[in-house]
């Protein structure tokens, strides 16, 4: 059968209803690691607290469901776009995810709330497809609270046998590279649970990958790995803790490409360089925007699980480091 990979760049997909409450926030906290005193994350009874920003990444998964999902059905269901080849979702992994906060979301988001979903870019090489796309998050009466990007990559997907690249869309880019030549301004170190893919999934990825040891141990991870969105969770708590700790809400940009697994239990060490300033124009006008590098690496292995690592933090003044005088 022939394929035509470019025919799939472009095509938008059904809307995706979504939904959220407190309980689910503070839910969704607890999976990517809050503590005990983050009351900013965990007490929706103290005057800081606000919905994490990178919590419409789970919206994806959980939809507008307030119960468990079947994993396979959701993510190997729907209509194929065309020109596709068909994906084997158990050689599937999840590449990149990224999010822009244009607004915050509320704390209960109601009924109408979607996430429209559209393919921008797709590339073939030796190793399989490369398949990425854009989610928009809307409110029932159209007005964009986020901008989501999220890659897959699935091994020995053919198509076309040669290689391809088509794009359309993507996310931000960082303007420089990690400064190597300097250490970085803040390390955060933070350890996972045993039971930290337990709570995770709660927020709607029911992959059984995170919870039954067997089939981490078929597909080569030698057990239950952790959700990747868990680990980024992490990494973007470890950047807000160290920039903005009395304002989760000034994280405008995360973005990270996922490159190696994290077990339940593992420790996961996050390196933060301050590079420089966002220009106005990508964030609506609002000044003293940082531009932030980081990669989080597994203390256990010594590999870097999540790498090319972009922030874009608003500065609330209460970092313990004067982050200006390092630009």
């Amino acid at each position: 059968m022939s394929y035509d990979l470019g025919k799939a760049v472009g095509y938008e997909e059904p809307d995706v209803p979504v939904a959220w409450n407190q309980r689910d926030l503070i839910l969704y906290a607890i999976g990517i690691g809050a503590k005990k005193d983050d009351f900013a994350l965990i007490n929706e009874l103290d005057k800081s607290w606000s919905p994490f920003p990178t919590y419409p990444v789970v919206l994806i998964f959980k939809r507008a469901d307030q119960d468990l999902n079947d994993f396979k059905a959701r993510i190997g269901g729907g209509t194929r776009a065309p020109g596709l080849p068909k994906f084997d979702p158990n050689r599937g992994v999840h590449a990149t995810q990224s999010i822009q906060v244009i607004k915050p979301i509320p704390a209960v988001s109601g009924d109408g709330w979607k996430l429209k979903r559209k393919i921008v870019a797709i590339s073939e090489n030796k190793s399989g497809i490369v398949l990425e796309s854009e989610c928009i998050l809307v409110d029932p009466q159209g007005e964009v609270y986020a901008k989501l990007y999220t890659s897959s990559f699935n091994l020995g997907a053919k198509a076309l046998n040669k290689p391809f690249t088509k794009r359309i869309a993507g996310p931000p880019q960082p303007s420089t590279k990690i400064p190597r030549d300097r250490k970085p301004d803040y390390v955060v170190t933070d350890k996972t649970t045993p039971e930290q893919a337990i709570t995770y999934r709660l927020s709607g990825d029911y992959n059984e990958l995170h919870i039954n040891p067997k089939i981490g141990q078929s597909a080569g991870f030698g057990g239950v790995i952790l959700h990747g969105l868990s680990t980024y969770g992490f990494a973007a708590r470890s950047i807000v803790s160290s920039l903005t700790p009395s304002t989760p809400s000034n994280l405008k940009f995360f973005s990270v490409r996922f490159t190696s697994p994290v077990k339940p239990g593992d420790s996961l060490e996050t390196s933060i360089w301050v590079v420089g300033q966002v220009p106005k124009d990508q964030v609506d006008g609002e000044e003293d925007v940082l531009e932030v590098l980081f990669e989080t690496k597994n203390v256990k292995t010594g590999k870097v699980c999540l790498g090319n690592g972009l922030a874009w933090v608003k500065k609330d003044g209460s970092a313990s480091t004067d982050v200006k005088g390092k630009l």
